[in-house]
Parts: structure tokens; sequence; C-alpha cells
């Protein structure tokens, strides 16, 4: 089933949309969506039966820590050196109204 488009197509599709569309472009527009729609016509015919999904390209797994409570954090400290702080909580600008 190869899929395609037409110049008529894109110039419906600009109207719709409030886009200016010359017919020189809107051929091109045309042209590259045919071939990008091809390309996903000869993707969809592979056979994928037994492959595994990709997860990442490296092959390679994030190493993650343990999470615990880190004893060694010194929230006064912290705290000291903020803009502002309320009742042991950072303060920060209102951002929405």
């Amino acid at each position: 089933m190869t899929a395609s488009i037409s110049a008529q197509q894109i110039q419906d599709m600009a109207k719709l949309s409030r886009l200016a569309v010359d017919d020189t472009r809107a051929a091109e527009f045309a042209q590259g969506i045919s071939k990008i729609l091809g390309m996903m016509d000869i993707l969809a015919s592979v056979d994928t039966e037994g492959v595994a999904p990709l997860t990442n390209v490296h092959d390679m797994t994030q190493p993650l820590r343990t999470d615990v409570a880190n004893a060694d954090i010194d929230r006064e400290r912290n705290q000291s050196i903020a803009p502002a702080v309320v009742d042991g909580l950072y303060v920060v600008p209102q951002v929405i109204e």
C-alpha cells in the first residue's frame, strides 16, 4: 500500500490552516511527504517478529544508587545561605498569580 499525497491536498490543508502556499511549494511539499510515507510503508513491511524493543542505542544502563537518607547533610548550614527561609522551608518568588 503506497501512500501519497497530492499538491491539491496540501493546498486544502494550507487553506484550513490559514497558510499561504503557492502551487510550486505545494508540489514540493506533496513530493516530500509522499517520500516520507513511502519510507514508512517500507518500515511497516519489515518483519520484526522476535526482535526485542531497543531501550538504549548504546546498550548501556544507568547505574542507580540506593535511596537512603544522608545524615551528613546540614540543613541549617544549607538554609543559612538561602535568600529566604520560613519555618524550615525555602521561600521562592511566586510565579503564578
